[in-house]
């Protein structure tokens, strides 16, 4: 591919991301940021804040970036390298219109890209970002003359973001709590640490000087690249671990016999006690688990289901006023600090009910039923995906009844007291999920045969026509 291209896959449906000198050059950056500009101000907004991750290419595009925001005629505000949510932070404070924040997030090294939200914190949607990538493949940014050109000035609001999280807590109430936090060599190095600190909770670090090479693990957290961190928490004899993604808007927590939690298990915790305070909507995408509405329906917490991806998740949150969100591949939003999906809170909080408990974090889990859950892949070919997801929204409604249908995000089939399944075509590979979830393995197993088949039946109708 010619240097001067531009390929639209870059452009996600909630993010844009490449991989470094292959798919994302400084060049691309720069017109991303002269098309953000662009649109920004077709919206009468003016002014960016910026920051971004620990990755060997994030300085220099997001340098590219700001200069193609100034060219728009924007200000911008540069937070530089931090973690997400000092970054979000930042914009929320100084209520900028616009926060912007260069990463690829879980993605290896060699990836990099931008996350866009408003001012408030809330994701950039599809259609949003959609027409940012339509200014850039058409070539239609629009730079100013040199005396219109944006301000620039650098912030690090660091403290203040310790200090406004380190205030929603009491800080004596941490002595004698131990946790261990694992930064996996990421952004929230740069931060965890000391905000366990200013809250007085005893902290040991994993990997806590960032690396853009992740050597010690992964920047994805997930139970196989936890090994350490599920070993040094019964080791230290802590109370819990966490483990931070790449840039710092996911974790995951690790309890004191070394098991790593779902995100509906850790959602499930944190909403009993924030329904105590007060009562009102947990949030929950399609894909979470019926535990959620077994565990918060009996304390008076209204579930209501939304699409997978954090921008339904911070836009829900707001407009829902919600106790709590919970993405399953580990965002959480707590209104109650702020609408972005900052994952330091969620360690402080877990700590916090630990404390007014007086329970051992594998106590809360082990109280909680299990209920089996797989997903299983399917090939499709990108032609045919969606049509293959239509005639099944209308099989499967004529099959089990509309009432038992949801098509928000996929399909999925409300079995009662049996459980779910749940069909999603992928946006952005040659696939057609199945996840299903079983009050027991038999009744799992059969879900899943049963819609697999049903699935790979449409599949092969619709490839062969």
């Amino acid at each position: 591919m010619h240097k001067k291209e531009i390929p639209a896959h870059i452009f996600r449906a909630y993010d844009i991301r490449g991989i470094y000198n292959e798919d994302l050059y400084p060049a691309t950056m720069l017109k991303i940021g002269l098309a953000l500009g662009t649109y920004a101000k077709e919206r009468g907004e003016t002014s960016v804040v910026i920051g971004n991750d620990i990755r060997a290419t994030s300085t220099l595009l997001s340098n590219a970036f700001i200069s193609g925001l100034l060219s728009a005629g924007i200000d911008v505000t540069n937070t530089g390298t931090t973690s997400f949510g000092a970054c979000a932070f930042s914009g929320w404070l100084l209520k900028k219109d616009i926060t912007a924040y260069v990463t690829a997030s879980h993605l290896p090294p060699e990836w990099n890209g931008v996350k866009l939200y408003t001012g408030e914190g809330i994701g950039f949607s599809a259609e949003e970002n959609e027409k940012i990538r339509d200014i850039v493949l058409a070539g239609k940014e629009e730079a100013v003359l040199w005396h219109d050109v944006g301000n620039y000035h650098e912030v690090d609001l660091r403290e203040e973001y310790i200090e406004y999280i380190a205030k929603r807590f009491d800080r004596d109430i941490f002595d004698g709590k131990r946790a261990v936090l694992d930064c996996g060599n990421g952004s929230m190095g740069l931060v965890a640490l000391d905000v366990a600190n200013r809250v007085n909770l005893k902290a040991d670090a994993l990997f806590p000087n960032p690396d853009p090479s992740f050597p010690n693990r992964p920047s994805e957290p997930t139970d196989a690249t936890l090994v350490a961190l599920k070993a040094e928490v019964p080791r230290k004899k802590a109370d819990f671990g966490a483990a931070f993604d790449g840039d710092g808007d996911r974790v995951v927590i690790v309890d004191d016999r070394g098991r790593m939690l779902s995100a509906d298990q850790c959602g499930v915790i944190i909403a009993r006690a924030l329904l105590e305070e007060r009562t009102g909507t947990v949030l929950a995408n399609v894909e979470c688990s019926m535990l959620i509405e077994r565990e918060l329906e009996k304390l008076g917490g209204k579930i209501e289901r939304i699409p997978v991806g954090h921008t339904f998740l911070t836009k829900a949150a707001k407009e829902r006023d919600a106790v709590l969100g919970i993405e399953s591949s580990g965002h959480y939003v707590m209104p109650s600090f702020f609408l972005f999906d900052d994952a330091m809170v969620i360690p402080l909080k877990i700590a916090e009910i630990l404390v007014k408990t007086g329970r051992k974090l594998s106590e809360l889990v082990d109280e909680l039923p299990e209920f089996p859950k797989q997903r299983t892949n399917l090939q499709c070919g990108e032609a045919v995906k969606f049509e293959v997801m239509r005639v099944l929204a209308e099989r499967l409604a004529t099959e089990y009844g509309a009432d038992r249908i949801n098509t928000m995000d996929g399909i999925r089939v409300d079995m009662g007291e049996k459980g779910w399944a749940l069909i999603r075509a992928s946006n952005t590979s040659a696939l057609i999920r199945v996840t299903v979830e079983g009050a027991t393995e038999e009744i799992k197993d059969k879900l899943m045969l049963e819609f697999v088949a049903v699935t790979e039946e449409a599949i092969k109708q619709k490839e062969l026509s």
